[in-house]
């Protein structure tokens, strides 16, 4: 914990209100109507960008039958992370240009933060483990997010901060 905490710290994403649980079942997208709506915000609170979108990206995986095969690519990552930033810059009167180095830092900050969210739901599910009424493998599930924290941490952790 206090190794993720000193080097994701480092990383510079910015602090923003975040939602911390975009599993699919908690977006709702109309196509007929054009919007995307997000709910149950129990989680919610400020952290760091790229905790909020690497969570969303290994929430890819889903939940009861883990298979982050379903991760996503690099190409559709980068393709989500331009729109995203776009959209983020737009919003914060930044412009709308995204610099080829804004991108390929959010996306080392983004894989970077995934470990971070595999911790937190790692963690979250051990506590669900001993107080929960759900039936559900909370103490399987705590297992599955360590070890892909594990597994995929020095591939992540080979990434660099563009210059």
């Amino acid at each position: 914990m206090s190794w993720m905490k000193e080097h994701l710290s480092q990383l510079g994403s910015p602090v923003v209100l975040c939602h911390n649980d975009l599993l699919c079942k908690n977006i709702v997208h109309n196509v007929k109507e054009g919007y995307v709506r997000f709910i149950d915000y129990e989680y919610s609170s400020y952290n760091y960008q790229a905790f909020d979108i690497g969570n969303h990206f290994n929430e890819f995986a889903g939940m009861s039958e883990l298979d982050y095969s379903l991760y996503p690519s690099q190409e559709l990552q980068l393709d989500w992370l331009h729109t995203y930033l776009k959209a983020y810059k737009l919003f914060t009167k930044k412009g709308e240009e995204v610099s080829q180095l804004e991108l390929e830092t959010l996306y080392v900050q983004v894989n970077k933060f995934s470990l971070a969210s595999h911790f937190f739901w790692g963690f979250w599910a051990l506590i669900q483990a001993k107080y929960s009424t759900i039936d559900f493998d909370f103490l399987g599930y705590a297992v599955l997010r360590f070890n892909q924290y594990f597994k995929t941490k020095p591939d992540v952790m080979s990434l660099k901060i563009p210059e």
